[in-house]
């Protein structure tokens, strides 16, 4: 290994047990499931906001979007706007309440227990089944991660995407089965602050090595002038409506997301939901439109070299490694690395819980002590890696194709039924069940499909097919929500 590399992994060695560290110390915190779940509901704002936004971009952020952007220019930013008026409109009408909602419906620290508790289900179908969606759906999305971690290191050190792949497995494993909910949401908003310096830095510094803003402007244009029109493809043509629609629907998978839900779920006071949404909206769209500049720029750098479609979500580390000393070159390249840590710890946490909480509590051990979940838990985590592991180890995996899978999955399982239970009180709980699982199915079937409307971003169909069932279900139900069911969501309103 070259000296330089060397240097890079000393900066590797350094982060990784710090964030190891941050593990140690919350394991000696952790009492009991509730602390290890949900960190007993103590976050502040400011670690609520970068936690749940670091958690939800994913190495996608540093990864597959400027990947995407690199590829097709300014059509990415349609993406980048759906996420963004998605997150705003997740933290102005769905934080506050679900925090509510949460400890007034019996205190729920998942959201299997939420819906299970909200609608009354003495049957346990709807935790259940929420938990087995969770489960199948952050697989992928966890495997996403690795994928990441394995192209990162193989791309920055050369080291067989195999090994690669299992060192970035053993690293998060290791601090979420120590350390929980809190060591996760902490290592996030650390991760969160070096992951937005890196974004903003690298397309800066790119411009300087290309000479100014102009001639990097003019660069791209003689590279292909659709790469700076945002309503044209590369090649030339009008940006195909179906196209321009799907990247918008991204917006629609937030209401639907786990791992970022339980961050509202867990701020210390539904009051401090405001200071947190502002910080996470200064967060997250400074890093969607550096994330796509990265793309953009990167191709105007690099030109005339080509990374093709196999390697352009590689643009961000082939930069980094281009432009800086190693020891900045280290630091830059971490955030990668805290960008995939940062949200495959918080997939693991959620569906370890999913599994410990709402699937082997209800069916195979009722009573089961709270010193046993957590051991549960952490050794679920070991075997949810192991399974994602497994599905990661295709080098050929894009990281882009399966965080939309799994996007469009919670998006439309989720989604729907989270705002209904929310905001519409005759919601059923037979609708609830109805609508999840017909917005999971239409998920994974449109997902096989292909051409005509079958290229259409699946999380619409799942997302407008689970809304038609969830309300035509209540509708048919003549007896509707129990009383008892009618106060409390009358309790939560009278909140605001």
């Amino acid at each position: 290994m070259a000296s330089n590399d060397l240097n890079i992994m000393f900066v590797f060695m350094i982060y990784l047990l710090f964030m190891i560290s941050i593990g140690a110390l919350y394991y000696r915190r952790t009492e009991n499931l509730s602390d290890y779940i949900l960190g007993g509901r103590k976050l502040n704002s400011w670690v609520t906001a970068l936690s749940s936004q670091a958690s939800d971009m994913s190495g996608w952020l540093l990864l597959g979007l400027p990947g995407y952007a690199y590829l097709s220019g300014m059509e990415s930013i349609w993406i980048a706007i759906g996420l963004g008026v998605g997150t705003y409109l997740n933290w102005k009408f769905v934080a506050k309440k679900l925090r509510q909602y949460t400890q007034i419906a019996g205190d729920a620290i998942t959201i299997p227990v939420y819906f299970e508790n909200r609608f009354r289900d003495k049957s346990h179908a709807l935790r259940i089944i929420s938990a087995f969606l969770i489960l199948i759906f952050f697989l992928i999305y966890t495997s996403s991660g690795l994928v990441a971690s394995g192209k990162l290191f193989n791309t920055v050190f050369e080291i067989p995407y195999q090994q690669a792949l299992l060192m970035g497995a053993l690293v998060i494993v290791t601090y979420t089965f120590l350390g929980g909910f809190m060591a996760v949401c902490w290592t996030d908003f650390f991760q969160g602050l070096l992951m937005i310096v890196a974004i903003v830095a690298v397309p800066f510094a790119a411009i300087k090595g290309i000479g100014d803003y102009s001639t990097t402007l003019e660069l791209i244009k003689s590279i292909d002038p659709q790469l700076i029109d945002p309503w044209t493809t590369i090649g030339g043509g009008s940006i195909p409506l179906i196209v321009l629609v799907s990247n918008l629907a991204w917006g629609f998978g937030y209401f639907g997301m786990p791992h970022v839900l339980v961050r509202f779920m867990a701020i210390e006071s539904a009051d401090k939901i405001k200071q947190a949404r502002t910080i996470a909206m200064v967060w997250v769209t400074i890093s969607l439109i550096f994330s796509v500049l990265i793309g953009i720029v990167g191709r105007a750098y690099l030109h005339p070299e080509f990374l093709g479609e196999a390697g352009s979500e590689t643009v961000f580390m082939v930069l980094v490694h281009q432009m800086f000393p190693p020891l900045i070159a280290g630091i830059f390249l971490a955030a990668i690395l805290a960008a995939i840590m940062s949200t495959a710890d918080s997939q693991l946490l959620v569906a370890a819980s999913a599994f410990t909480e709402d699937i082997y509590k209800i069916i195979f051990k009722k009573k089961a002590s709270e010193a046993e979940l957590v051991w549960l838990s952490r050794f679920a985590v070991i075997a949810i890696s192991l399974i994602a592991y497994l599905i990661a180890r295709n080098p050929e995996n894009s990281v882009m194709g399966l965080v939309s899978y799994a996007w469009a999955g919670f998006g439309a399982a989720f989604g729907p039924i989270i705002l209904f239970s929310l905001f519409w009180k005759k919601t059923t709980k037979n609708a609830a069940l109805g609508g999840m699982v017909a917005g999971g199915l239409m998920v994974i079937i449109w997902k096989q499909l292909s051409g005509g409307i079958f290229d259409l971003y699946e999380i619409i169909p799942g997302f407008l097919l689970s809304c038609i069932v969830i309300y035509t279900i209540s509708r048919m139900d003549k007896e509707g929500p129990s009383e008892e069911i009618q106060k409390e969501f009358d309790q939560v309103q009278q909140l605001d």
